[in-house]
């Protein structure tokens, strides 16, 4: 049984770039911790089996030493394989039910539901831990058309008892709105990672959570 199964949902969710060093990746995920970081997905769409699995094996166990979890990133044979704390898929991967299926009861399941309440719907239904709703503002990163409107997270909140996630663009500033809406979680890779200062950014988000817990 996996105790991070029911690790809370929400916070500064930190997704890592597509970086190929390995030590620079560790470096900057332990800085983001030791901020407030509070969940940790692995995501790297160009990386070699072998690099991928090295570096989601080092990154779970980083995770561990801070009690965080680590989700893969689309990978579920990597994510059993490596007993990772979850799998986040998108659209046009594994279903949820299927994924749900193969990953049993315990692990965490997100579904990136972009603009779309019908696939949150369908991800709820299939056994999603928490729902992702973006793009909503331009990416450094992601290639996407932002055509996510603001008002889905107040819509997701009112219509699902479960925990969503937004992405897309996120900054200190922009993702204000949104957790005024009922954002749970902010999703964010650039204004984390992207810094010189990882720690400082982690915890001036972390700080937005902590605020509205207040």
């Amino acid at each position: 049984m996996n105790k991070l199964s029911h690790h809370p949902l929400s916070g500064l969710y930190i997704v890592t770039p597509d970086w190929d060093d390995t030590d620079k990746l560790l470096t900057i995920t332990e800085q983001a911790l030791q901020g407030g970081a509070n969940i940790v997905q692995y995501r790297h769409k160009t990386a070699s089996a072998e690099l991928r699995k090295n570096q989601a094996v080092a990154l779970l166990q980083l995770c561990r030493s801070f009690n965080k979890p680590l989700i893969v990133n689309d990978h579920l044979e990597l994510c059993l394989e490596i007993d990772a704390d979850g799998l986040h898929v998108g659209g046009t991967d594994i279903s949820v039910a299927d994924a749900r299926t193969k990953l049993g009861t315990e692990k965490i399941l997100g579904a990136s539901c972009y603009g779309d309440l019908e696939l949150a719907r369908t991800a709820v239904k299939g056994g999603a831990s928490y729902i992702a709703f973006g793009g909503f503002y331009p990416s450094r990163i992601k290639k996407y058309a932002v055509t996510t409107p603001a008002s889905i997270v107040g819509d997701a909140v009112r219509e699902f008892d479960l925990p969503n996630v937004v992405i897309g663009g996120m900054t200190l500033e922009n993702c204000q709105p949104l957790l005024a809406q009922g954002a749970d979680m902010v999703a964010v890779i650039s204004s984390v990672y992207m810094t010189e200062q990882p720690r400082l950014a982690a915890r001036a988000f972390a700080a937005l959570f902590a605020a509205r817990q207040a």
